[in-house]
């Protein structure tokens, strides 16, 4: 049951309509390094293709109905998208659920401080990360900063070719004998990924203009403020460049969301630019691939759903999680608004729902080979993969799809002539993962783990086939047709 490789079958009009793909996957993957960019992007993207916010049409009293589209967010980090179908909710919706968190380094409350004139930030990593992989890295600093006026000050330092980047330092391997002699996850230490930001101090005399990008190293008043408050002079340059760009005080870190991630663009990789190298291809690949199959869907006949949501790296806890109540919320006040609600028809509704957990699956890597199962394992350029089940050893933690569910995915892929694979995580007691599939089928939904297969998953940059962005992005939008 080998798969044959997609490129094999391609037309020169295919091939240029896969790379167009890749040039608007690689421009979303850049606008969105962070979750609350991703939201902020989608809808954008969602907003001109139609789309309506909920909070809107339900103040206007607007009455629901089909080929009606309309989204929802949840604090700037989670986002559903409603394709209204021309059946009742309550006979089900097909939906395609991903993520758009992932593995980064935050920003601690309380991070500034100053060692040897050097003023660095202190990070606490988020999600399952190799620490090694994050030093010696240009890394940018994305976030917001919420001020007790009000305000919400979005950043972004070190995208622009213009802007400074930052970064971990690493070891001298001509010191490093004891640090090469520990287990990799001890090579560096978690409270070791402090990020260098700065090395010059404020100064006692008047400084002439242009110093250091424009910024003033400071004058005496700043520097007597400096001295009164306590503070390292070269923590202090840093506090006065933050307050001059963005009027952030110190303290305002303590309210502030700032995600440390690799600087740079997402581009093509390879020779041949059959694939995508970029930060965050898990797993904003399928959640642009599910948002692409979504605004290009036409006259549905179930009501078509994207789910993009948050927490997933760390276990979908939280307001923004698919563990919340954000995404059953959402569907009850559209029901209400098209005249079909009740919280019979809801439980209905979710329980005769099928869904694709759209999330990413492990690449075969020659490199590595001892830890895969060659039959039972996904590859580059072979399409979508479908992933029954997930979990650890036992199937310990997943989602088991039924085999009445896959064979209706069999026979749409096929009609449609999408290509797509099966494949398990790794090899059976070698590891595991999960994803959110477990969550929504506690509904009673049909469910099933279908994404993108990636190399280096998890770590700063990832690497993902185009030909199986092209494919899972067919696939998706069948599946919200034929479902």
């Amino acid at each position: 049951m080998e798969r044959k490789n997609a490129w094999l079958q391609y037309t020169e009009e295919e091939k240029e309509a896969i790379h167009k793909l890749g040039e608007q996957y690689k421009d979303f993957l850049n606008k969105g390094k962070t979750e609350r960019e991703c939201v902020k992007e989608a809808i954008v993207l969602a907003e001109k293709n139609g789309y309506r916010d909920l909070t809107e049409i339900r103040k206007q009293g607007y009455q629901v109905k089909a080929g009606d589209k309309i989204y929802a967010q949840c604090m700037g980090k989670a986002l559903a998208l409603f394709h209204i179908g021309r059946e009742p909710m309550e006979n089900g919706l097909n939906i395609l659920g991903a993520h758009i968190d992932s593995p980064r380094l935050d920003i601690k409350q309380n991070p500034l401080y100053e060692d040897t004139e050097m003023a660095l930030l202190d990070t606490h990593y988020y999600g399952g990360v190799k620490k090694y992989q994050w030093v010696a890295l240009p890394l940018a600093l994305h976030g917001v900063v919420a001020k007790k006026d009000g305000t919400v000050q979005e950043i972004v330092i070190g995208e622009d070719p213009a802007d400074p980047v930052v970064g971990i330092t690493d070891l001298l391997i001509h010191l490093a004998g004891d640090q090469l002699d520990k287990k990799a996850r001890t090579v560096i230490e978690g409270e070791n990924l402090d990020i260098l930001i700065g090395s010059q101090p404020l100064v006692l005399k008047e400084q002439p203009s242009g110093i250091s990008n424009g910024y003033s190293a400071g004058n005496k008043e700043e520097d007597a403020e400096a001295k009164k408050n306590g503070k390292d002079k070269v923590v202090s340059y840093i506090l006065q460049i933050l307050k001059d760009r963005y009027g952030m005080e110190e303290e305002d870190f303590l309210s502030a969301e700032i995600e440390a991630v690799p600087a740079g663009p997402a581009r093509d990789f390879g020779l041949d630019c059959s694939m995508i190298m970029g930060y965050g291809h898990d797993d904003r690949i399928c959640a642009y691939t599910s948002l692409s199959a979504m605004l290009e869907s036409q006259g549905l006949r179930k009501t078509g759903v994207c789910l993009l949501v948050d927490k997933e790296e760390v276990g979908s806890m939280g307001a923004t999680g698919m563990q919340s109540r954000f995404f059953e919320n959402t569907l009850a006040e559209l029901m209400d608004l098209a005249g079909q609600y009740s919280e019979l028809a809801l439980r209905r509704a979710l329980a005769a729902s099928r869904m694709l957990s759209s999330d990413v699956s492990a690449a075969y890597d020659p490199n590595f080979s001892n830890v895969f199962e060659k039959k039972n394992t996904a590859y580059f350029g072979r399409g979508m993969v479908f992933n029954k089940y997930t979990g650890a050893r036992g199937k310990s933690g997943s989602n088991d799809a039924s085999a009445e569910y896959m064979a209706a995915l069999r026979k749409i892929m096929d009609d449609n002539q999408i290509a797509w694979q099966t494949a398990e995580l790794g090899k059976v007691d070698q590891g595991g993962g999960g994803t959110i599939a477990y969550i929504t089928a506690n509904y009673g939904m049909e469910v099933i783990d279908s994404g993108i297969a990636v190399l280096n998953m998890h770590a700063p940059w990832e690497i993902g086939s185009k030909a199986d962005i092209y494919e899972a992005a067919k696939g998706y939008a069948a599946f919200l047709r034929e479902a």
